[in-house]
C-alpha cells in the first residue's frame, strides 16, 4: 500500500491556480476516491511550497510520517500529490508536513470535505455526491432571488434555534432541523433563510466565524448529505438559502491554515496586514494568487455542491480597510496614501465576477459597516460587484431612535428621516441581526421603552417601519417571538414564551407582515429604485409622525405607511392625491396582535388640499402604532367630456 504516482491536475489547472483564476480547485485538491489501473484507493494533493517533505498520516499507518510520502510536482507549483491504494471513505487523515527547519507539523486538509468531531480534528475522506430533489427550484430560482422580488430572510444559528427538548445538551441533526424549520419558515411566510456559518469550526463560542474546514460542512449536525437534504427540503418548499461565508480571517489552531507549511502561506506575512487584533486571528493574503484561487473556489463550492442561493460575506469592512481596528503607526497606507486594502478590493471584485459569471441567479451580500463607495455597483463601473449590502446605519439609527422614551423622540426625528438621504446609494438589506442581541446589548423587546404593553407596541411599530421601507429584510431568530433573554448559543430559543398570548400574537404579527410584504408589489418591485418611495410627511417632529408611500411599477399598486410613535391617539389629517380611495389593511394596534384595539378609521374625505396634495383624509391614529393603507380605487373621469362641458358653459 505504497504511494503511487497519480495526478488530477492538468497544465491548465496549474496555470489557473498560480494566476489566481481557478474557480473549482475542490475538484483537484484534497482527497478523492479514484480507481487507478483497476485498483480502488484515494488520491491526495496539497499545496505546501516551502515544505521539504509531505506525507499522509492516519490510523491506516499508525500516524507515521515516513510511511506514505507524497511526491512534489516538477512544475514548481508547490503541490504534493499521490495515490494510496486500498483506502476508502471514512478514513481519518492529516498531512505530515516537514518544514524547511526540520519541524514536523500535523495539518488538517484545507480542502477536506469532512472533519472529525474534535478540537484538533482530523480530516475524513468523504464525498459530496447527493441525489438532489430541488430541480424545480433551481430551474426557477432566478425570479425568487431577483432584486425585484420579495426577500424576507430569517437568520439562524443551527446550534441554538432549537435543541432536543428532552436533552438541551444535544444538537438536533440536519434532518431533525429540516422537519421543524421548513414548516416553520413556510408558516411564517419567510422567503429565505440565512445560516450562520455551517463550515467546520473548532470553537463553539466563535459561532462558526473562526473556520478551519472551509470546504467541510460541520459534523455537529450530521454529514454533508444531511445538510444537502435540509437545503433540498427548503428549496422544495420555495425557501431560498443564504450561507454566511468568512473569507476575512481564520484562527491560529495548530492543525489549521496558520503557518501551514512552516511559512506564512495563506496569511499575509506583514502583521499589519496579516493579524487581526480584535479577533486574534489571521488575515488571508489576498494578493497571493494561489490564496485567491483557494477562496474563490471555496465560494463556488458552496454554490455548486450545496445549491446555496447566495453568500453573505462577513466582515467586509475589516477586509477593505488597512487601518481597521488599528491605531496610528499600526498600519501602512497603500501606494496612493489611502487606507484602502487594494488587494482585498481586487479579490472581492474577482470573487463577484466569478460568482455571477457561473451563477447569475444567486446573490452576494456584503456585511459592511462603513461608507465604502459602490459596494453594489458592477465591477465594470468600478464597483465591488455585490448584489446587496447590509444597511448597518439604518439598523443602528433605528434602534437608537426606538430606545428613546416617546416624549424625547421629537429630538431624534432625523434618525428616521436621514435614511432616505442615502437609501438608494446601494442595494440595501435591512438587518436586525444576531450582533444586536448579544454581549450586554439586550434582546430587541428589552431595547424598547415603557411597560410591557408599550414595549410590544413599540416593537410592532418598528417592524411595520422595517417591512414597509425600501430594501430586503433580515430578522434574527427569536426576534419574531420577542425573545426576552439575550441570544445564548449554548441553548435553544425560549419557545415556551409562545404560551403567553402577547408573545404568540407578536409571532402572528410578523407572519402577517411577511405576507403583506410578499403580497404587495409596491413593497418589493422597486425596493432598490427611488421611483418606489415617496414621503408624504417627514416633518412632524412634535407628534413623531412619519407618513410615506410605496409604489409598484407604473403605480399599479400603492401603499401608504403611517407611523405614530407616541402613546397618544388622535385624528390626523393626511394629504392624498385627487381621485384616490384608501383602506386600512394593517393596524399594529389591533387586539389580535395584543394591541389596545383603537380602530384606525378614515372618518372624513375632504376636498381641501394638504401635504402638497389636492385632497385630504382624516385618519384616527392608534397609540404607538404602524398602519398600512392600500390605495383601493382610482377614479379617472372622462377628461374629454369634462372639457366639453366646461366649453359649453
Amino acid at each position: 500500500m505504497q504511494v503511487q504516482p497519480y495526478s488530477l491536475f492538468s497544465d491548465f489547472d496549474i496555470y489557473l491556480f498560480r494566476s489566481g483564476k481557478h474557480t473549482r480547485l475542490y475538484e483537484k485538491f484534497g482527497s478523492h476516491k479514484v480507481e487507478v489501473d483497476g485498483v480502488s484507493g484515494v488520491y491526495f494533493s496539497v499545496w505546501a511550497p516551502t515544505a521539504t517533505e509531505v506525507s499522509v498520516i492516519g490510523n491506516f499507518n499508525q500516524w507515521n510520517s515516513f510511511s506514505h510520502q507524497l511526491a512534489g510536482r516538477w512544475d514548481q507549483s508547490g503541490i504534493w500529490e499521490g495515490f494510496i491504494p486500498g483506502l476508502d471513505f471514512g478514513e481519518v487523515y492529516k498531512y505530515g508536513i516537514r518544514t524547511n527547519k526540520g519541524i514536523l507539523l500535523e495539518k488538517a486538509d484545507p480542502y477536506a470535505l469532512c472533519f472529525e468531531n474534535a478540537l484538533q480534528a482530523g480530516s475524513v475522506v468523504c464525498t459530496t455526491w447527493y441525489e438532489w430533489e430541488d430541480k424545480d427550484w433551481m430551474k426557477n430560482r432566478a425570479k425568487y432571488n431577483s432584486l425585484e422580488s420579495p426577500m424576507s430572510v430569517y437568520e439562524v444559528h443551527l446550534g441554538s434555534w432549537m435543541r432536543d427538548p428532552g436533552n438541551q445538551e444535544r444538537f438536533l441533526s440536519y434532518g431533525e432541523i429540516a422537519d421543524k424549520l421548513v414548516p416553520y419558515l413556510k408558516a411564517m411566510n419567510f422567503t429565505h433563510v440565512e445560516f450562520m456559518p455551517v463550515m467546520e469550526y473548532p470553537y463553539d463560542p466563535s459561532w462558526g466565524y473562526q473556520i478551519t474546514g472551509f470546504y467541510a460542512a460541520t459534523n455537529r449536525f450530521g454529514s454533508p448529505q444531511e445538510l444537502m437534504f435540509l437545503i433540498s427540503e427548503l428549496h422544495k418548499n420555495n425557501i431560498g438559502v443564504f450561507l454566511d461565508w468568512v473569507p476575512s480571517h481564520f484562527p491560529g489552531d495548530a492543525n489549521g491554515l496558520h503557518f501551514f507549511d512552516g511559512s506564512f502561506l495563506y496569511e499575509h506575512e506583514d502583521p499589519r496586514k496579516g493579524f487581526h487584533p480584535d479577533w486574534k486571528s489571521y488575515i488571508f493574503n489576498y494578493g497571493r494568487p494561489e490564496v485567491k484561487s483557494f477562496l474563490i473556489s471555496n465560494a463556488i463550492f458552496w454554490l455548486d455542491r450545496y445549491h446555496a442561493d447566495g453568500l453573505r460575506v462577513d466582515a467586509v469592512t475589516s477586509m477593505l480597510h488597512l487601518d481597521y481596528s488599528r491605531n496610528e503607526g499600526e498600519w501602512e497606507p497603500n501606494i496612493y496614501g489611502t487606507n484602502v486594502n487594494l488587494e482585498a478590493k481586487q479579490f472581492l471584485q474577482d470573487f463577484n465576477i466569478a460568482v455571477y459569471g457561473e451563477f447569475p441567479d444567486v446573490q452576494t451580500i456584503a456585511e459592511e459597516s462603513s461608507d465604502f463607495p459602490r459596494l453594489t455597483k458592477p465591477v465594470h463601473e468600478d464597483g465591488i460587484g455585490f448584489g446587496m449590502k447590509w444597511m448597518m446605519g439604518w439598523m443602528h439609527d433605528t434602534l437608537d431612535y426606538f430606545k428613546e422614551d416617546p416624549i424625547a423622540r421629537k429630538y431624534h426625528h432625523d434618525k428616521i428621516t436621514f435614511t432616505s438621504v442615502y437609501m438608494y446609494n446601494e442595494n440595501y438589506m435591512m438587518p436586525l441581526s444576531h450582533d444586536e442581541v448579544v454581549h450586554g446589548k439586550s434582546s430587541l423587546i428589552y431595547k424598547m421603552p415603557g411597560d410591557e404593553w408599550q414595549k410590544f407596541a413599540n416593537l410592532r411599530a418598528m417592524y411595520v417601519y422595517m417591512f414597509t421601507n425600501p430594501g430586503a429584510k433580515l430578522l434574527f431568530m427569536g426576534d419574531e417571538i420577542a425573545q426576552t433573554n439575550e441570544w445564548n448559543f449554548t441553548t435553544s430559543l425560549d419557545w415556551h414564551l409562545l404560551e403567553y398570548p402577547i408573545h404568540k400574537n407578536l409571532q402572528n404579527f410578523v407572519r402577517d407582515l411577511n405576507l403583506l410584504y410578499r403580497s404587495n408589489p409596491a413593497l418589493y418591485e422597486q425596493q432598490f429604485s427611488p421611483n418606489g418611495y415617496e414621503w408624504i410627511n417627514a416633518d412632524d417632529t412634535d407628534n413623531s409622525i412619519f407618513i410615506y408611500l410605496r409604489k409598484s411599477k407604473e403605480n399599479k399598486d400603492v401603499l401608504m405607511t403611517v407611523l405614530n410613535l407616541t402613546p397618544n391617539s388622535f385624528d390626523y389629517r393626511i394629504g392624498v392625491e385627487e381621485d384616490t380611495k384608501w383602506e386600512v389593511i394593517l393596524n399594529s394596534d389591533d387586539t389580535k396582535y395584543s394591541g389596545s384595539g383603537v380602530e384606525a378609521v378614515i372618518s372624513q374625505e375632504l376636498d381641501e388640499g394638504w401635504d402638497n396634495r389636492e385632497k385630504s383624509i382624516i385618519l384616527r391614529l392608534p397609540p404607538l402604532s404602524g398602519l398600512v393603507l392600500k390605495q383601493t380605487k382610482i377614479v379617472k373621469p372622462n377628461r374629454t367630456i369634462k372639457n366639453f362641458i366646461k366649453k359649453k358653459k
